[in-house]
């Protein structure tokens, strides 16, 4: 099926979700009619990748900065008749006014594969040791996350495990639901119900989570942080007694008779440490 123009609302408080959604809408001749974004980002959830970004959009760009979906954004939305709505990177819970705006309905992608991961923080599935990364596109419903689901996908981890690429593979993923997805609200699809009983929730990390312990082996900790730092540098970790920012951490060579935490060596941009089963480099951000 080959999509007609769509006039079609962004709501994102990060670039990389507002994207997503706008470089769909190139390939397929859609237009923008609308960026929505709340005031200052989206505060702690996505952390300093959240400051408003409306100046790197392009310059006829129509943005409305807003923290009132209902009073403000929904009448803004429906005096342009939208076909969709489309939230990505969205922290705010969209209202019933602002639902009811487009003619297709409201959407939202979500970082992983639906019902499992709901919450702020989907990436606390790759922490707590999940072998996969997923994205789905939904209906968007009342609760977050909870929206009958047109389009779901899964992939193993990426080999080179790090922030930087679960960040690039999950955006491959969200782009296939977007473009799948979207094809079925347009045609009327209303999505497939998610099973409730196996949803799981995804708050966000806690400070104690966001220290590693090297007393765990070193993939562990390689995941734990990447997954950590998704968003931006999040993990930490104690190096010669004091808390230290990491950027990235990988295995590094085989086990010696170190204790772990025991610093093997020092580098201009990090150390080498002592695991539970053998050493890991760890980089500063």
């Amino acid at each position: 099926m080959t999509l007609q123009p769509l006039r079609v609302v962004v709501l994102s408080a990060l670039m990389t979700g507002h994207r997503l959604v706008a470089d769909w809408a190139e390939r397929h001749g859609h237009e923008l009619v609308l960026v929505v974004t709340p005031p200052a980002g989206a505060g702690l959830r996505y952390g300093r990748r959240a400051n408003p970004f409306v100046l790197d959009l392009p310059r006829q760009s129509h943005v409305l900065v807003t923290g009132s979906l209902a009073t403000v954004a929904a009448p803004v939305a429906a005096a342009l008749a939208p076909d969709l709505v489309i939230s990505a990177a969205f922290p705010r819970r969209i209202p019933p006014q602002l639902l009811a705006v487009p003619r297709h309905g409201a959407l939202n992608l979500h970082p992983s594969a639906l019902p499992a991961g709901r919450g702020p923080n989907p990436f606390r599935l790759v922490y707590e040791g999940a072998s996969t990364i997923g994205a789905t596109l939904h209906r968007t419903a009342e609760d977050f996350d909870t929206g009958p689901v047109l389009s779901v996908r899964e992939a193993p981890l990426p080999t080179e495990l790090s922030a930087v690429a679960l960040r690039s593979a999950s955006v491959d993923l969200m782009a296939q639901v977007l473009e799948e997805g979207a094809e079925r609200a347009v045609a009327g699809d209303p999505g497939i119900v998610q099973n409730a009983d196996q949803a799981s929730h995804t708050p966000p990390f806690t400070d104690a989570e966001q220290l590693i312990d090297f007393t765990e082996p070193a993939r562990m900790l390689q995941r734990k942080v990447a997954a950590l730092n998704v968003l931006g540098p999040r993990a930490a970790a104690c190096v010669d007694g004091l808390r230290v920012q990491i950027g990235h951490l990988q295995e590094s060579g085989s086990g010696t008779r170190a204790e772990p935490g025991e610093v093997l060596a020092r580098h201009g941009d990090g150390w080498t440490v002592q695991a539970a089963d053998h050493a890991v480099r760890v980089y500063s951000p």
